[in-house]
């Protein structure tokens, strides 16, 4: 390396103070571990499960991530990044450090963290409490910071153009394959769980369609009006944003109420129209500023959460393991702990997505190598601790009411009456009178088999802020969180959408070499509508499944994106050994022996296994040989929907299978290069972009230390004597 930041050469060294304040947050971290690892039989306080994950993340932070950045990676604050180097005011565009983390942190906290440990809480709280704070932190953190890390020593390059570089054509082709198809099924899903949200509901929809008109005007405000004014923009969004939130009642109210209530086949053709609009449109304009401020409601909504929960000290009243754990029968999804648990969690823990996002738009936007840490790091870590919060709110709600919540129509039946009768087959209770008044307290018609995580998630919420404000305000509490996840989930895509237009111009410019240029305006345009196209195809056939599209395809969506994670493990692990850190290469190369046996194992179950509730093929044969026999299987009402059933079925499985066997040659590939290397080093060559003066001067973190403001004061006083003098 060329340089290397000062605190990597001399750190500092720990005072007393400092010392005392990190043993503190390690004994709150490590009591709220034991309450939750020995408690058995009685009330235990959602507030040590908050406990446990905070105290967990800051020591992580500070320490190993500290450590991974300063002592592996070597960041250098000297080095210019592509955002500056390449600089075109389209998709290069060096981005203030606080609207970069919150456009990062927007586009990776897609419904993942939300969804997933909703249904994983069937399995108990303790195996996802576990799953999502340890995985985080040595395992999703640390492949986004590195993914982001290379990409930006390498121009941006999307993670599929790394591995066919670095690795090799016959590898880098196949991990473009695999994460192009991974992708388009992450978006398709991501917006399926969007569209059940917004589905019927005027407020929120008018309130999160306003959200696009006020990013504009943040845009425009910062790049035209008053460039550089982040804490203006900041304040004038939030304050619109709120004014949005509040008309959405007033206009669900009134007589436009039925302009914005959309059906899911209408909300389907919108939101790809949307995707394709902002996939296009120059960062500046919509995407950073629209996840920023989208990032204010999100950290907001978490952080208040948790607040709540320390103040109202809801119980968990979900078992830490259920029998569902064991015997691998679960109403909300089929499989055993292992390997579905993990699968079903994602993006809480690990998640490919974010590979795509750190080599993709976040590379092309960043100041400064030293802030990887922060975006890389720092928001994977907020991700987890909102799926930390999402497996508090399913927790805290009465199982029987959970289960009603999760569990297809299908299994329960469409009547308080019958859902009541499943459930106590389930081993919980709740009667229909309580699950009519559940609905009814929030205002809804019904609450049965509101399946896609959002509604249960919801109901927590509003739980635990009744108790704070009151229970006359649960219903407003309710929709304010349902209308908070789709603003989650709608940030992710509208990113992944020009990811994956990034992903198919670097395919096609193999082919054809003007689709290389990322900001060519023909190649933009074909690129983003096909993008737009394919994922629209995989969210019309969720729509209308005859199975529940969520129930169906969030296994898939599992699957994918825990299959996408291992290719992005095995290519950082490549450029660890080929870049002379063989002897860090464990950072990586651990989580990704960990990832590939539990996804291949979950993936050979999804289509081999024997039980139609897991096997996709088995499921097929059922369907096929009902058809055969002219009978409708339930949940399907009709000869149509059975074939639908059957076609869906073929196309999981077929799918799951491929990705499966293309993620397995990746990581063949890249073992490969890696013996390769340390037998023959010489043989190695890397990509990386040649080293440039970094002219521009901004924090490694969130708040400036002292060193970092007088950088800044010397940089402020250079430019005023350069405008007086007119220079």
């Amino acid at each position: 390396m060329r340089t290397e930041s000062p605190e990597a050469a001399s750190p500092r060294k720990a005072t007393p103070r400092t010392i005392v304040i990190w043993t503190l947050v390690a004994l709150v971290g490590a009591a709220g571990w034991s309450v939750l690892a020995l408690a058995r039989g009685e009330n235990v306080s959602a507030a040590w499960m908050v406990a446990a994950a905070l105290g967990s993340y800051a020591i992580a932070y500070r320490f190993y991530a500290k450590f991974i950045a300063y002592k592996v990676l070597k960041v250098d604050k000297t080095r210019a990044t592509p955002a500056e180097r390449l600089n075109n005011g389209i998709d290069f565009h060096p981005t203030d450090r606080r609207v970069l983390l919150g456009h990062h942190f927007a586009a990776i906290a897609g419904a993942g963290p939300l969804v997933g440990p909703v249904l994983a809480a069937q399995m108990g709280y303790l195996p996802g409490t576990i799953w999502i704070i340890v995985g985080v932190i040595f395992a999703g953190a640390v492949q986004d910071m590195v993914v982001l890390f290379f990409s930006t020593r390498r121009d941006g390059r999307s993670l599929g153009q790394m591995a066919r570089e670095e690795i090799g054509p016959f590898g880098g082709a196949a991990a473009l394959l695999a994460t192009f198809a991974i992708m388009i099924i992450l978006l398709g899903v991501l917006a399926l769980v969007i569209v059940n949200a917004l589905a019927q509901s005027p407020w929120g929809t008018f309130s999160i369609g306003m959200t696009i008109p006020i990013a504009l005007l943040m845009g425009f405000y910062l790049r035209v009006l008053r460039p550089g004014r982040v804490a203006e923009v900041s304040l004038i969004g939030v304050a619109l944003l709120l004014l949005a939130l509040v008309a959405g009642r007033w206009v669900a109210e009134s007589s436009w109420a039925g302009t914005f209530t959309l059906a899911p086949s209408t909300l389907v053709i919108w939101l790809v129209a949307y995707g394709f609009i902002a996939s296009i449109l120059p960062v500046w304009m919509l995407l950073a500023p629209r996840d920023y401020l989208s990032t204010f409601m999100k950290i907001g909504t978490i952080a208040l959460l948790a607040l709540g929960v320390v103040i109202a000290l809801p119980t968990l009243k979900m078992d830490a393991v259920t029998d569902f754990a064991r015997h691998g029968n679960g109403p909300v999804f089929a499989g055993s702990l292992f390997p579905f648990v993990f699968i079903t969690i994602a993006c809480g823990a690990l998640s490919g997505f974010h590979s795509l996002i750190a080599s993709g738009t976040t590379p092309k936007m960043i100041q400064k190598e030293t802030q990887v840490r922060m975006i890389g790091y720092g928001s994977m870590l907020m991700e987890s601790s909102v799926a930390i919060m999402a497996l508090v709110a399913a927790c805290i709600i009465d199982p029987g009411l959970y289960f009603a919540m999760n569990a297809p129509a299908g299994v329960i039946g469409t009547t308080v009456e019958s859902a009541s009768h499943a459930v106590a087959g389930f081993g919980y209770t709740i009667s229909p009178a309580d699950l009519a008044k559940a609905a009814h307290q929030v205002e809804e018609q019904t609450l049965l088999s509101r399946t896609g995580g959002a509604p249960t998630l919801a109901v927590g919420v509003s739980e635990i802020f009744s108790k704070v404000t009151g229970g006359s305000l649960r219903a407003f509490w309710y929709h304010f969180a349902i209308m908070f996840e789709a603003l989650f989930i709608l940030t992710a895509l509208d990113a992944g959408t020009r990811v994956g237009r990034f992903m198919l111009q670097d395919m096609l410019g193999n082919v054809y070499r003007p689709f290389k240029n990322v900001s060519w305006k023909p190649g933009l345009v074909i690129t983003s509508a096909i993008v737009s196209a394919l994922w629209g195809y995989f969210l019309w056939v969720g729509v209308h499944e005859p199975l529940g599209g969520i129930n169906q395809l969030f296994p898939i969506f599992g699957i994918s994106n825990q299959l996408l994670a291992a290719v992005a493990l095995a290519v950082c692990t490549a450029l660890l050994v080929k870049s002379g850190r063989l002897k860090w290469a464990w950072i990586t190369g651990v989580p990704l022996l960990w990832d590939a046996t539990v996804t291949l194992t979950a993936s050979y179950q999804k289509v081999f296994s024997s039980d139609p509730r897991v096997g996709f093929f088995k499921q097929r044969s059922v369907y096929q040989d009902g058809i055969d026999a002219g009978k409708v299987l339930p949940p399907a009402k009709s000869m149509d929907d059975m074939h639908t059933v059957v076609t869906n079925s073929t196309v999981d499985g077929i799918l799951s299978a491929i990705l499966a066997v293309l993620v397995v040659v990746v990581i063949a590939d890249a073992a490969r290069v890696c013996v390769r290397h340390v037998r023959r080093p010489a043989l190695s060559t890397l990509s990386e972009a040649a080293y440039v003066e970094s002219k521009i001067v901004a924090p490694a973190g969130l708040i400036p230390t002292r060193e970092e403001k007088a950088e800044e004061a010397e940089e402020a006083e250079r430019d005023a004597v350069g405008a007086e003098t007119g220079g």
